[in-house]
């Protein structure tokens, strides 16, 4: 056993952690890049300044998240004050000097201008149970993060994800990880930016398995987007978008011009209604757009995929603008008369009240998961696919995030309950736990869950009584396939 106060020595310096009551060890708050102040800001990552005095790494790191933004998931989601944002946490068994254990790379949610790493919901400590390695990684949000600028690289965050991926090549030996046994994931913008990652050239050879769980992109994700964001900034703040212009401002003044460019109104024509600061195709880092890389190219063809949504992804969220009618609103989405038609009787059961949050939940995930399943299956690249309907005793819906906590087998963590009622079966965070860590060690989920095939189309069902299903998303394909 270590001492109370594990020391690892990393490319850039020392680093001190702490042992865990179970015997774990976690290092909180490394730093795998410079804080991106003063000329730094809006520009790629830069590698630390080598130190040589151990650093305290026992307290989460600063978080790019500064206050408090609206709720819409039930994810405890920490703001750290601080600079230095693109830190990241590693989570470890107290192992013998030279294991070698396969590791788990984590990218939180928030819409790409939310969420924390710091989040009690993605702690390792189930995964180093198991004999896997987590690491959780901070990453530049908003604005900072994804807004077209003069002056500045494209897909700062992106460039994040990438230098955090290199720092776990570079360093992971030292905490028992094996570097060539990595397998990146994330839910909501984190699955988004696992997609993104498979699809950037960059990124090939950094994991060998990827995890996207309600992943989501923002589409139409080409740079003539990108573009009309950056002037729609300009044309509502009066800023310039360009690097020069932002980089002396507050965090707090820069959110402020944020809060007024994703602010809705009749000027955001052109864009597309969710994602207006995320991932896109900038041509260089992200030669095509993600989503059409994975369904009519080749992107990550050799890396397996898991992938999948909860049932009711949006059907829970408090204050949802008021619906407009619904053939309105499915048109919008890009559904003609016809499959209107079709969507209105795949979901009488749920009730007009139900449609607005089903047709976002759909168009927004589940169509998009099951588009590229389809895609991979047909050009046999491996992959696996799920639908969590397991529903909460508090709202009766699988909604977004309620899956995290299975994943992770932290059902008594803080806000659980609060989201799922007072008695989550722990037999399905046993299995779905269960899945990921033979994912991460094998890249193969267990015998129970076959591959995602155009022949069988067998997809996990994380219910009450988890099964195998065959083609569980048929209807969404009639609804939302062109």
């Amino acid at each position: 056993m270590r001492t109370a106060y594990p020391q690892v020595n990393t490319v850039h310096g020392p680093v001190c952690g702490e042992c865990r009551a179970d015997g774990s060890l976690r290092f909180l708050g490394i730093p795998y890049a410079r804080p991106p102040v003063g000329e730094l800001r809006f520009a790629a990552p830069v590698q630390p300044e080598p130190w040589s005095e151990p650093l305290d790494a026992t307290a989460y790191g600063p978080t790019a998240q500064r206050r408090r933004v609206t709720e819409v998931t039930t994810v405890p989601e920490p703001s750290v004050p601080g600079e230095g944002v693109l830190n990241l946490n590693v989570f470890t068994p107290d192992t013998a000097p030279g294991t070698l254990l396969p590791v788990l790379v984590w990218i939180h949610g928030g819409g790409y201008v939310a969420g924390s790493a710091a989040s009690p919901w993605y702690d390792g400590a189930a995964f180093n149970r198991d004999g896997v390695i987590l690491v959780s990684v901070g990453y530049r949000l908003g604005i900072e993060g994804f807004l077209h600028l003069d002056g500045a690289p494209d897909n700062r965050g992106v460039l994040d994800w990438i230098a955090a991926l290199e720092w776990v090549g570079d360093n992971i030996v030292g905490f028992g990880g094996d570097p060539d046994k990595v397998t990146v994931a994330g839910q909501s913008a984190g699955g988004g930016a696992v997609q993104t990652l498979l699809a950037a050239p960059a990124a090939r050879g950094l994991f060998r398995g990827a995890m996207s769980a309600s992943g989501v992109l923002m589409r139409p994700d080409g740079p003539q987007v990108a573009h009309a964001a950056s002037r729609l900034f300009t044309a509502r703040t009066g800023v310039p978008a360009t690097a020069a212009a932002l980089r002396g401002l507050g965090a707090d003044e820069l959110l402020d011009l944020q809060d007024r460019l994703l602010a809705p109104g009749p000027d955001r024509e052109g864009l597309p209604p969710m994602q207006t600061l995320a991932p896109f195709a900038d041509g260089a880092l992200l030669p095509e757009p993600v989503f059409t890389a994975l369904t009519e190219g080749d992107a990550g063809a050799d890396v397996p995929l898991l992938l999948g949504c909860t049932a009711h992804e949006f059907n829970a969220i408090p204050d949802l603008p008021e619906a407009p009618p619904l053939p309105e609103l499915l048109g919008f989405l890009g559904l003609d008369p016809e499959r209107t038609e079709t969507f209105r009787s795949v979901y009488e059961r749920l009730g007009p009240d139900a449609y607005f949050g089903q047709a976002l939940t759909d168009a927004t995930f589940r169509a998009p998961a099951l588009a590229v399943a389809d895609a991979r299956a047909a050009r046999e690249h491996p992959t696996w696919l799920y639908e969590f309907t397991w529903t909460s005793a508090v709202n009766g819906a699988a909604f977004h995030c309620l899956d995290l906590p299975f994943a992770f087998d932290l059902l008594d963590a803080e806000g659980v309950r609060a989201a799922a009622g007072t008695a989550p079966p722990q037999a399905l965070a046993d299995a779905v736990h269960r899945a990921w860590v033979a994912f991460v060690r094998d890249q193969d989920p267990g015998k129970e869950w076959p591959r995602y095939t155009s022949d069988e189309r067998a997809a996990m069902v994380w219910s009450g009584e988890p099964h195998v299903e065959d083609d569980p998303l048929r209807q969404v394909r009639a609804v939302w396939s062109a």
